[in-house]
């Protein structure tokens, strides 16, 4: 058997939602909430202000205040890493130094989306970042919400940067991963259902969004993967399909099913996201509670 990848975060982390109260500001009580939830339920680790934490529509401020209060929550349990992606490289440098303030364990850095830049303009944004902090950091690949892949030259160049260790991955081409791992990246799966495979293809752990409601399961899968127990893992792997479908299946999914299904599970009381998304009508949560169900997990 091979030996075990190293997991510079962790093996098990979910970019976890935000909560907002009924004015709109962020619920940081909540927020917290969600975060000890999740560790309680078998993660290492928690990403805050990412996608699914609705960071296009939160403020600097406002990032500030969630890391500091889950880094109170969880932070002597759990490794805490902060979102810091966005499309205005000086914009990502103040959150990363602001991160790094506050005490963020790890800096996950999203290709600037939407203006689509040049492989130069990617390597830019990324050195920019990477080198206002000493703080470790994930890139994060995710085409279908960016419009841009990270070129492999680019990858080739950004390991040669000491805080930079890791990729999440959520482009799905295995064999590309393989290549990014023996130039010495950490690769997390970033696209649940396909973490069984990015597991057997030498993946570190794994960055959910359906960990909000099958954190345990991940964790014992993750073991049993890990430990030798390839077919232990598929089981677990199968069993938790029905609530990775609910969670990742709606076109509006993210935050939206993440806090519809932590209401469900009365984590929260109350799904509420900010514009432009839009919180899941009752027959979304109906369908969502049915996969849920025939996951176990309610």
């Amino acid at each position: 058997m091979t030996s075990t990848p190293a997991a510079p975060f962790g093996r098990v982390l979910t970019a976890m939602a935000t909560a907002f109260d009924e004015d709109g500001g962020v619920d940081l009580e909540a927020t917290a909430r969600i975060a000890v939830h999740l560790v309680d339920h078998g993660h290492d680790g928690v990403v805050v202000s990412g996608t699914t934490g609705e960071s296009p529509t939160t403020t600097v401020r406002e990032d500030g205040a969630i890391l500091a209060a889950v880094k109170d929550a969880v932070g002597d349990r759990a490794v805490v890493v902060a979102g810091v992606g966005t499309n205005d490289t000086a914009h990502s440098v103040q959150l990363a130094r602001q991160a790094a303030e506050i005490g963020a364990d790890g800096l996950l850095l999203v290709t600037p989306y939407y203006n689509k830049p040049s492989p130069a303009g990617v390597l830019l944004h990324f050195r920019s970042v990477v080198e206002a902090t000493d703080v470790p950091v994930m890139l994060y690949d995710v085409p279908g919400r960016t419009a841009t892949t990270i070129p492999m030259d680019v990858y080739e160049q950004a390991i040669a940067w000491d805080p930079v260790v890791a990729v999440k991955d959520a482009v799905g081409d295995l064999a590309r991963g393989l290549r990014l791992r023996r130039l010495g990246y950490a690769v997390y799966s970033g696209d649940d259902p396909m973490n069984l495979a990015w597991l057997a293809h030498g993946a570190a752990g794994v960055v959910s969004v359906a960990g909000h409601v099958v954190g345990d399961q991940l964790a014992e899968m993750v073991r049993a993967f890990l430990g030798g127990d390839p077919v232990r893992a598929l089981e677990l792997h199968t069993a938790m399909q029905p609530a990775v479908d609910a969670v990742m299946g709606p076109a509006n999914y993210g935050a939206t099913t993440a806090k519809a299904a932590l209401e469900l599970l009365g984590v929260l009381d109350n799904r509420r996201v900010r514009p432009p998304l839009a919180a899941l009508d009752d027959d979304e949560v109906s369908a969502l509670r049915a996969g849920l169900e025939a996951a176990g997990v309610l």
